[in-house]
């Protein structure tokens, strides 16, 4: 079976790559296709959270957005070494969904892991726009992992 795993450069899409390799049996899997989708005329940098600090230039911006993509795929795909199948990387351009379900479609995969939330400002309109078009329209099962929950803060009062 073959398992795309697609990464927006956030934490919890390296989180999502982490929760497959917890359960998953890497004998059972062929490859693995890391996928990473720039939106065309996009306003605001590919954001590029999970790469060593040092390759992204200690937090500041440099380099294109192909760049940032790519060390994000990267850094997800490093999860995977050692631990068993074959992987490769896309940097894709379009729709993040639908470039996401043409992969898995490419590669006839059995299995697409995606990331719910963890996009900014947008993710309190379009929480999980992606994941949930995925879910819906991908040939295959999806599996949504959700970002794991915040603990609250409890201030203390004084009386």
């Amino acid at each position: 079976m073959h398992v795309v795993v697609a990464t927006d450069g956030s934490p919890q899409s390296l989180a999502a790559a982490h929760h497959l390799t917890s359960f998953a049996d890497p004998h059972k899997i062929t490859g693995i296709s890391v996928v990473a989708v720039l939106r065309p005329l996009a306003s605001v940098a590919f954001a590029d959270e999970i790469s060593d600090a040092e390759q992204r230039g200690a937090g500041q911006w440099t380099g294109s957005f192909t760049e940032a993509a790519q060390r994000a795929v990267d850094a997800v795909a490093a999860v995977f070494d050692g631990w068993g199948p074959r992987v490769d990387t896309q940097i894709r351009s379009g729709s993040p969904a639908a470039e996401i379900i043409e992969a898995a479609q490419e590669r006839d995969a059995g299995l697409v892991v995606v990331a719910a939330g963890g996009r900014g400002i947008s993710d309190a309109i379009l929480i999980g726009s992606t994941a949930q078009r995925v879910q819906h329209y991908a040939p295959c099962p999806v599996l949504v992992v959700r970002p794991a929950p915040r603990t609250r803060r409890t201030e203390r009062r004084d009386a």
